[in-house]
């Protein structure tokens, strides 16, 4: 399951798959992967469940091995997941009961998203689903980090393969971009344990706050 990100690979991520019930692990686990590059960890297990379920749709509705794209997007405190397929019938949620063995899928999909829908494309349509990922200030501030990490990250050695992990990758590059912070403020004439001092000073006041 191959990962190819848009012009922004810090806040988008495009997997495109078969729609077969083998891809729908490898799908849902790639998403896990992109998500946890993020830091998005209680959203990623919401977010797994939605995959799973519109993923088993396509099978189910559109039909076993045709084309699919999954886009995963980070728009400040939510995470948009859009489905692409070839078909233009669009989904809708029905009444169902104990014993219904199909239909459920959508009101999981419904109940555990902020919002959803469905819209005709040029190629077919396109099915979204909003998961919160936190509120207000911490989020803008996690999203601005997780850019600042990507793009970091970005302009130096990749970490992929048998290496280490997308999120082991990602916090040894936190570690390397505050160890060059401090060397730029040492070399500005600042104390690097001050700034340490004031950050964690900072971070301490805004978890209290929050």
């Amino acid at each position: 399951m191959p990962i190819s990100t848009a012009s922004d690979p810090r806040l988008r991520c495009v997997l495109p798959f078969e729609a077969v019930s083998e891809e729908v692990g490898l799908l849902r686990r790639a998403a896990a992967q992109q998500l946890a590059r993020w830091g998005m960890r209680v959203t990623g297990e919401e977010a797994e469940v939605i995959v799973t379920e519109l993923a088993t749709n396509v099978i189910k509705h559109v039909g076993e091995g045709v084309s699919a794209t999954l886009v995963l997007e980070w728009r400040g405190d939510r995470l948009r997941l859009e489905l692409h397929d070839r078909c233009p019938a669009l989904p809708s949620l029905r009444s169902v009961d104990f014993y219904d063995e199909c239909g459920r899928g959508l009101h999981l999909v419904a109940g555990l998203a902020a919002d959803w829908g469905a819209v005709h494309t040029a190629a077919g349509k396109m099915v979204w689903c909003d998961v919160l990922v936190c509120d207000g200030v911490g989020s803008r501030r996690i999203a601005r980090a997780a850019e600042a990490l990507e793009r970091y990250r970005g302009a130096g050695t990749a970490v992929g393969g048998s290496g280490p992990s997308p999120r082991a990758g990602l916090a040894e590059s936190a570690v390397q971009l505050i160890a060059d912070l401090l060397h730029w403020t040492a070399a500005r004439g600042y104390d690097p344990d001050d700034i340490l001092d004031r950050s964690q000073m900072r971070y301490e006041a805004e978890l209290d706050a929050a």
